[in-house]
C-alpha cells in the first residue's frame, strides 16, 4: 500500500521506532483461514479466504518491487489430533466447514504419516487442507522494507505519541519527542499499541501474548515436515511451521495465548508446554537444536475481526486488530486500506471489518 501511494505521487512516511519487530517478527507465518475457522466467525473466514487467494499475486508483486523473495511457501496444512476428544473437535470443525461448502479431507493416522513421515504414532487422525499455505515472516518483512526503500517511502524511526486533529479532520501526528508532523491522512497500523494513538480507537485493540520457539535440525535428525502441522494435544493447540531458508530455523513452534498486558517475557512454562506438545506430534524434534525463544503481542479486537477502514475524524484510517491472523490478512488489508484512501469501495469480504461497527451510533442502530 505505502509503495503504491508513493509511486502514485503521494509523500509517504512510515513512523516506526523498531521496523520489522514485534508480533510480525515473532509470527509463525501460517496462512490458515480454513484451519482457523470456527462457528460464529464466518465473517473472519470469508475475509481470510479472500486474502489467501490474493497471496500468490501479492507475493509475486512484492518480490518484483523488492528485488527479493517475499517468502511464500505454497505447501498446505495438516491438522492432527491425538486422543478421542481432540479427534471429536476436529470432526466438528470438518462438519462446520462442510456446512459452509468448504470441505476438507479426513485422514487416518497412517495416511497422515504417509503424507508427512515426521508425524508420530500418537497421532490417530486429522485433516488435510492444501489451500492453507505459509509464509516466512522474516523474509516478508525484509521484502517489505526493501520495496518501501526502492519505492520512495520514507522510514522514520521515531515513535508516534498520538494522532492530532482539529475536531473535524486529522492534522498529523505528535511524536514522543514533542515534534508535530503534518499530514492529510494518517493510517494507524501500530498493532497492539494502536488504541493509545487516538480516542476513536480507545479500548478497541488489546495485547494478546504469544510465545514461540525456533528449532534447527541437527545432523542425523529426521527432516521436518514439508507442510504446516497444526495439532490438538489433550485440548491444547500447537503448531509447527517449516522454514525452507537456511538460517531461519527449520521449524517454528507456537503458540501460547495469554492476556497479561504488554508483558513479553518468555516463560519456563510456555517453553515447556510447547516442546512437550510438539514432541507428541513430531517426536523427531527431540534431536533438534533449540535456537530461539521469543514472545510477541498480537493485536486482538473485541470480535476477532480486524479494524480496516475510516474511523474518527476525516483522514484517519485504521489497519489494526488482526489478532492471530496478521500474516494471513496482509494482502486484503493492503487492498482495503488502499481502496479507502482512493475513495473506492473496499473488497466485499472486508466490509465486516469496518472500524465504525464499534461506534456508539452503530450500536444504537443495531
Amino acid at each position: 500500500m505505502t509503495v503504491r501511494l508513493a509511486v502514485a505521487g503521494h509523500r509517504v512516511t512510515v513512523f516506526d521506532p523498531a521496523p520489522a519487530s514485534g508480533a510480525s517478527w515473532v509470527a509463525g507465518g501460517m496462512l490458515a483461514p480454513v484451519t482457523e475457522a470456527w462457528p460464529g466467525e464466518e465473517d473472519l473466514l470469508e475475509l481470510g479466504l479472500d486474502s489467501v487467494a490474493r497471496w500468490p499475486g501479492f507475493a509475486a508483486e512484492l518480490s518484483a518491487d523488492a528485488g527479493a523473495d517475499a517468502g511464500l511457501h505454497p505447501e498446505g496444512t495438516v491438522v492432527v489430533a491425538t486422543g478421542s476428544g481432540d479427534r471429536d473437535e476436529l470432526h466438528a470443525l470438518a462438519g462446520h466447514l462442510d456446512s459452509l461448502g468448504r470441505p476438507v479431507q479426513r485422514l487416518t493416522g497412517r495416511e497422515l504419516r504417509r503424507l508427512e513421515p515426521a508425524i508420530g504414532p500418537d497421532v490417530r487422525g486429522g485433516l488435510s487442507v492444501p489451500g492453507d499455505p505459509s509464509v516466512d515472516n522474516r523474509l516478508l518483512l525484509a521484502a517489505l522494507r526493501a520495496a518501501c526503500e526502492r519505492g520512495g517511502v520514507r522510514i522514520d524511526e521515531r515513535a508516534v505519541e498520538s494522532v492530532c486533529d482539529d475536531g473535524t479532520a486529522v492534522t498529523g501526528v505528535r511524536l514522543t519527542d514533542g515534534t508535530e508532523v503534518g499530514a492529510d491522512v494518517v493510517v494507524v497500523a501500530a498493532g497492539a499499541h494502536s488504541s493509545s494513538l487516538h480516542p476513536s480507537l480507545a479500548g478497541l485493540v488489546r495485547p494478546v501474548k504469544g510465545e514461540i520457539l525456533r528449532l534447527t535440525r541437527r545432523s542425523g535428525a529426521l527432516p521436518p515436515p514439508s507442510r504446516t502441522v497444526r495439532a490438538l494435544v489433550d485440548g491444547r493447540p500447537v503448531y509447527a511451521v517449516p522454514r525452507v531458508v537456511p538460517g531461519h530455523g527449520d521449524l517454528v513452534i507456537g503458540a501460547t495465548t495469554s492476556e497479561n498486558g504488554f508483558d513479553t517475557a518468555v516463560t519456563v512454562g510456555g517453553v515447556r508446554d510447547l516442546l512437550r506438545d510438539a514432541e507428541r506430534i513430531l517426536p523427531g524434534i527431540a534431536e533438534y537444536e533449540l535456537t530461539e525463544t521469543a514472545a510477541g503481542l498480537r493485536p486482538g479486537s473485541r470480535d476477532n475481526l480486524p479494524l480496516i477502514g475510516r474511523t474518527g475524524p476525516d483522514g484517519l484510517v485504521a489497519a489494526t486488530g488482526h489478532g492471530r491472523n496478521g500474516m494471513l490478512l496482509v494482502p486484503v488489508t493492503v487492498a482495503a486500506a488502499a481502496a479507502v484512501l482512493r475513495g473506492d469501495d473496499v473488497p466485499a469480504a472486508a466490509r465486516a471489518a469496518d472500524p465504525r461497527r464499534f461506534a456508539p451510533a452503530a450500536a444504537e442502530r443495531s
